[in-house]
């Protein structure tokens, strides 16, 4: 996998909120158009994980964009929408639990990038994907952006995309597994998490088994 040199910057160099600096000098470039890459989920004990890829609309850019760990869940709710609403293509891939026990999670959530970059309907001429790794076998030219979702809007908007979706797909979860309380968790390793796996065991496909301490019951 293509590994570039780290970006990061240092820490109050870091804006207040992402902003759309480096897809305009990607666009002046003739790179247009971007998309930003995010996934979600990479550290639960259950549950896939999700990548996103957003297109923004530069001239319809939805206020507020922000990393979707900074933000609350309404917050969420209401960007997701309007990202839906105004950005030019979106898409939405994940990985299971059985892939990702299959391979490790930075080989899935890459590869569920590159799914989500390739189910854009809009073709993107460049990526900016959050992280270190450029997911392998993009179909355009791409930057790795560490904290990207603290710096691109697009990839901001790629985060909420994500991590609305898979709290999503972790509240049926919870309906079909209500002694697990997935709905309040989504999967990460909380105390109660931790005690229903004790109490009622993992469930087959949804919990990832190659995770401490799940791989000790396997």
């Amino acid at each position: 996998m293509a590994r570039t040199r780290s970006d990061s910057p240092a820490l109050f160099d870091l804006p207040v909120r992402p902003d759309f600096h480096m897809e305009a000098g990607l666009m002046r470039e003739g790179q247009m158009p971007v998309a930003g890459l995010d996934e979600a989920g990479r550290g639960p004990l259950a549950g896939p994980v999700v990548a996103a890829a957003v297109i923004l609309d530069a001239d319809r850019l939805p206020e507020g964009l922000d990393d979707s760990k900074r933000l609350s869940m309404e917050a969420r709710e209401l960007l997701f929408q309007m990202i839906i609403d105004t950005a030019l293509s979106v898409s939405v891939a994940s990985l299971s639990a059985s892939s990702i026990d299959g391979s490790d999670i930075l080989r899935a959530s890459l590869e569920a990038m590159r799914r989500a970059a390739l189910g854009l309907c809009v073709a993107p001429r460049f990526a900016l994907a959050d992280g270190r790794d450029i997911p392998p076998g993009l179909p355009c030219p791409a930057r790795s952006v560490v904290k990207g979702d603290q710096r691109s809007q697009s990839i901001a908007a790629a985060s909420i995309i994500a991590k609305v979706t898979r709290d999503r797909m972790m509240a049926r979860a919870a309906q079909v597994a209500p002694h697990h309380g997935f709905e309040a968790h989504m999967g990460y390793a909380t105390k109660r998490h931790r005690l229903a796996i004790t109490e009622h065991g993992p469930i087959v496909r949804l919990h990832r088994m190659s995770f401490a301490p799940l791989k000790q019951t396997a």
